[in-house]
């Protein structure tokens, strides 16, 4: 069985997909594993600790100040004692409690004590997950290295509202405790790759520069979820101010001829994700010093060169990478202009999206894509970076399977 004597702390928090819980314990111990719940005050007012404490064949946790649990402290004990914590349904308020390091009763103070890895599953409606403040939490929790399986697309319970927010199914959150369990050889071990991420910055004079609104939220995702997939990552990143993704070497540029350098510095590589949002364009002449505004005079002229078109470079180059991956960043005619530039960038996918300025998308956390690639066409729904990331994490990985 291949959770054998896994021990695996499973935390439910409130909220209708608790019910799910119930079949999500079930098909855990089918697997072999050893399921000790915990339950939040929310959490037992859609399902019973009896029903819980029956599937799981195991006593149930539900006080933080319990004279009998805590005579050996308790929550450090549970915090511990465990292979992995599950948390499913994981609500709005418990991402919000971990992400800045609250810890008010049993399940939050055990998730700030462990050491142990840490599985989210979330479950709320499509609003509270898009609200900016759950993506500032989902942000800082993935950063933390904390692993989350959905939420999925699809209608509430409450009825009349649909979108991204329903808890992962149960049998696809066992096959992500599977994978982050299983140890052995990652989908991209002893693959390299190359991420480009964030804007670039293209000086003027010694204070002015010209550049674009990219995050590099996109990019440093990327990087990081093939990372974690096993893949031996370099980023080379224009200015942001972003933290650098974990296990990943960064090499920081500013101008799109020191990105183009560093590119293909690191040629032959396996994967090439260019997803820097790099200026067409930079000043011919730099002025040394800063350029004074005068009385009367029109603003001077600034004559303006073609900057070097990384993805075309790496598309064509000699060592060009098994998958070349590019982004392409419209205000129209999206489709048109994706398929036109995987032709002439020599790339196997185009990720294209729209960032008309009413969408948010440069800068923001969320993103709307339209997979390009040479056997067609596929649109992903709106869905956080992180989530865009994973999608194409698991693209990258079929590709070499």
């Amino acid at each position: 069985m291949t959770l054998q004597d896994k021990r695996i702390l499973l935390i439910i928090s409130g909220g209708i997909a608790a019910y799910k819980s119930l079949d999500l314990i079930r098909r855990l111990r089918e697997r072999g594993a050893n399921v000790r719940p915990v339950m939040t005050a929310g959490a037992q007012a859609f399902v019973t600790p009896l029903a819980v404490g029956a599937l799981a064949s195991d006593k149930v946790f539900t006080e933080l100040f319990s004279r009998e649990d805590e005579q050996d402290i308790g929550h450090i004990r549970l915090a511990r004692d465990c292979d992995l914590i599950l948390i499913a349904p994981a609500t709005a308020d418990l991402m919000a409690k971990m992400a800045n390091g609250l810890a008010d009763d049993l399940a939050s103070t055990i998730l700030l004590a462990t050491d142990r890895p840490v599985l989210v599953a979330p479950a709320m409606n499509p609003k509270m997950w898009a609200h900016p403040a759950t993506r500032r939490n989902h942000a800082t929790l993935v950063a933390d290295d904390i692993r989350f399986v959905g939420p999925a697309s699809g209608e509430m319970a409450e009825g009349g509202e649909a979108g991204e927010g329903r808890m992962a199914e149960p049998l696809e959150i066992v096959a992500a405790v599977e994978a982050l369990l299983e140890g052995g050889p990652k989908p991209l071990a002893g693959r390299r790759a190359i991420v480009t991420s964030g804007p670039t910055h293209e000086p003027i004079d010694p204070v002015r520069y010209i550049a674009n609104r990219s995050s590099g939220k996109q990019g440093h995702a990327i990087a990081a979820e093939l990372a974690r997939l096993g893949a031996q990552v370099t980023l080379v990143s224009g200015p942001v101010t972003i933290p650098d993704p974990k296990g990943v070497t960064v090499i920081r540029v500013e101008r799109a001829e020191e990105m183009r350098d560093a590119v293909l510095a690191t040629l032959p590589v396996d994967i090439a994700v260019m997803v820097a949002a790099v200026a067409d364009w930079r000043v011919a002449g730099t002025s040394g010093d800063k350029i004074k505004k005068k009385p009367g005079e029109a603003p001077p002229p600034l004559q303006l060169a073609e900057n070097p078109d990384i993805l075309k470079t790496v598309g064509h180059h000699a060592d060009r990478p098994r998958l070349v991956i590019g982004f392409a960043a419209e205000t129209q005619n999206v489709a048109e202009n994706g398929r036109a530039k995987l032709e002439r960038k020599g790339a196997d996918y185009i990720l294209a999206n729209d960032v008309s300025s009413h969408t948010g998308i440069m800068g923001g956390d969320r993103n709307t894509v339209k997979l390009i690639g040479r056997a067609g066409e596929e649109d992903w729904p709106d869905m956080g970076k992180q989530a865009v990331a994973e999608r194409l994490g698991r693209l990258v990985v079929s590709h070499f399977s």
